[in-house]
C-alpha cells in the first residue's frame, strides 16, 4: 500500500464493524494504507475474528451489543485521529481507496464524503438492497432535500464533528442518522464513485429481502424521529 502520510496532513482512523468476517479480514487489512489505524469493531464474532485481527495488527475494539450502529459508534467512541473514515469489513470495499475521501474532508471540499457504490461486477450489489437503497434515497430528499443517490458503509468525516452530533441509533439506521444529523447541522455533504465488490460471506443485514426491509424499517425510524423533533421545535416557537 502506497504511504500516503506525506499526502494527507491529519491523523486518520479506520472504523471497521466486524462480525464473523475472519475469511475477508486480511484483504480488508491489507489494504489500509500506510500510517492509518484500523479500528476492527469485533461485535460478537464466533469465528475469531477478533484475534486474526489483532495478528494482523488491527487494534480491537469489542462490543457486545449487537447492531451495526452500536459496533460503528464503538469505534467512533475509540477513535483518537482528526479524521474517522467507516467501511464495511466484508471485501465489498477497498480500504485502499479511502484517501479519496479524506482529502475531500482535510482540503475543506466536505464536511461528510460518502462513497458512492458503483458494482464492479454483476451480481455484487443484489437487487434487493439496491431496491431498499433507491427507497431510502427518496426518503432522504424528502426529508432533507439532499439529492444522495447512495448511502452507503465507506465515508469520512471529522471526529470531533462526528462526535458533536449525538447519534444515538444503534442498529441498521445509524448511517442514515449520520446523514440526516449532518445535513440539518449544515454539513457540507459529497459523494465520490468506489467500486462495489461482492462481499465475502452472508450478509448480516441485507443478504434477502426480508434483511433488507428490515433495515429499511429501522431508517424509517430515523426519518421519522427527525420529522418528530422538527415538529417540536416549530411549535415552541408558535408559543
Amino acid at each position: 500500500m502506497r504511504d500516503v502520510t506525506d499526502l494527507i496532513p491529519t491523523t486518520v482512523d479506520v472504523v471497521l464493524p466486524c462480525l464473523d468476517e475472519a475469511a475477508a479480514l486480511p484483504w480488508v487489512l491489507e489494504r489500509i494504507p500506510t500510517g492509518w489505524r484500523a479500528l476492527v469493531v469485533d461485535n460478537g464474532s464466533t469465528d475469531g475474528s477478533a484475534a486474526l485481527a489483532e495478528s494482523l495488527g488491527a487494534t480491537v475494539v469489542r462490543e457486545p451489543r449487537r447492531g451495526f450502529g452500536a459496533a460503528c459508534h464503538a469505534g467512533l467512541l475509540a477513535a483518537t485521529a482528526d479524521v474517522v473514515c467507516f467501511c464495511d469489513c466484508d471485501a465489498s470495499l477497498d480500504p485502499g481507496l479511502l484517501p479519496a475521501l479524506v482529502r475531500r474532508v482535510t482540503d475543506t471540499e466536505a464536511d461528510l464524503v460518502l462513497g458512492r457504490r458503483r458494482p464492479a461486477r454483476r451480481g455484487a450489489w443484489p437487487l434487493h438492497a439496491r431496491a431498499g437503497n433507491l427507497a431510502l434515497s427518496r426518503m432522504l430528499r424528502a426529508r432533507t432535500g439532499l439529492r444522495l443517490r447512495d448511502l452507503g458503509p465507506m465515508r469520512a468525516a471529522r471526529r470531533t464533528a462526528l462526535l458533536g452530533l449525538g447519534l444515538t441509533d444503534r442498529r441498521s439506521g445509524y448511517p442514515l442518522q449520520m446523514v440526516v444529523r449532518a445535513a440539518d447541522a449544515g454539513w457540507q455533504i459529497v459523494e465520490q464513485d468506489v467500486p462495489y465488490l461482492p462481499r465475502t460471506g452472508k450478509s448480516k443485514v441485507t443478504g434477502t429481502w426480508r434483511g433488507t426491509w428490515q433495515a429499511v424499517g429501522d431508517m424509517r425510524a430515523v426519518l421519522a424521529e427527525g420529522a418528530v423533533a422538527r415538529g417540536a421545535v416549530a411549535e415552541g416557537a408558535v408559543r
